[in-house]
């Protein structure tokens, strides 16, 4: 059974940092990008990042560019959002998802966590 489990989430002030994890486990994701996404009150779930498991490369949202960073550890089979600068806007739930490198569909997701950045 594939599962993707998020943790890290809280509640953090306007300009903190928070780190989230994405434990992945029940088959190899060798063959797939795992990324970010978000949603939060009354909006639609947006993308935020996401990286190649094969090859490390990373894509990010305009709006998170050159604040987040997406990492993995392929030993642990772990995901992570580094989240610096936040603002208020990056209140949402997280979510971790992964999908075949050759499809734009996101199959597998976590159940998400929550992140709360107060001003």
């Amino acid at each position: 059974q594939v599962q993707l489990v998020e943790s890290g989430g809280g509640l953090v002030q306007t300009g903190g940092s928070l780190k989230l994890s994405c434990a992945t486990s029940g088959r190899s994701f060798s063959t797939y990008f795992v990324g970010w996404f978000r949603q939060a009150p009354g909006k639609e779930r947006e993308f935020v990042a996401s990286i190649s498991w094969s090859t490390d490369n990373t894509y990010y949202a305009n709006s998170v560019k050159g604040r987040f960073t997406i990492s993995k550890d392929n030993a642990k089979n772990t995901m992570y959002l580094q989240m610096n600068s936040l603002k208020p806007e990056d209140t949402a739930v997280y979510y971790c998802a992964a999908r075949r490198a050759q499809s734009t569909e996101y199959t597998y997701w976590g159940q998400g966590t929550q992140v709360t950045v107060s001003s």
